[in-house]
């Protein structure tokens, strides 16, 4: 049993500058779906703000979209959250596959990533396109 301690032990010690580069990434992607929940959070508010500068400037203008943003902020914030907890769960894996000397790179969190980007990026387009 004490055997087992001191390999587990000198196994974390050994590895540590892995562990922290993980511990990086994880954090790293934490800071991206915070990004984009906060992303969601101006989207969403963004209705709002046209709504109350067009009356300030006193035209009652109607919204561009009809009122996509509410329903593409959320969705956003969602997102955001899931790509949280799928950042946790990577980083456990990770840390695991560390301890046992059997890491496998995973692209699952990369490619939902690219194709979140990537899908923000046309609706945010078409979003544009329609409110000229």
């Amino acid at each position: 049993m004490a055997e087992k301690i001191e390999v587990k032990i000198s196994s974390r010690v050994r590895n540590r500058r892995v562990h922290m580069a993980n511990e990086r990434t994880f954090l790293a992607w934490i800071r991206t779906s915070i990004g984009i929940m906060a992303f969601g959070f101006v989207v969403e508010k963004f209705a709002l703000f046209l709504k109350q500068i067009s009356y300030f400037f006193g035209k009652q203008a109607p919204l561009p979209s009809g009122g996509y943003s509410s329903f593409f902020g959320i969705f956003l914030v969602v997102l955001g959250t899931f790509m949280g907890l799928l950042a946790f769960v990577r980083y456990k894996k990770v840390e695991r596959q560390i301890d046992e000397d059997t890491y496998r790179p995973s692209r699952i969190l990369d490619i939902l990533l690219a194709l979140s980007v990537i899908a923000i990026g046309i609706f945010l387009a078409i979003y544009l396109v329609h409110s000229i």
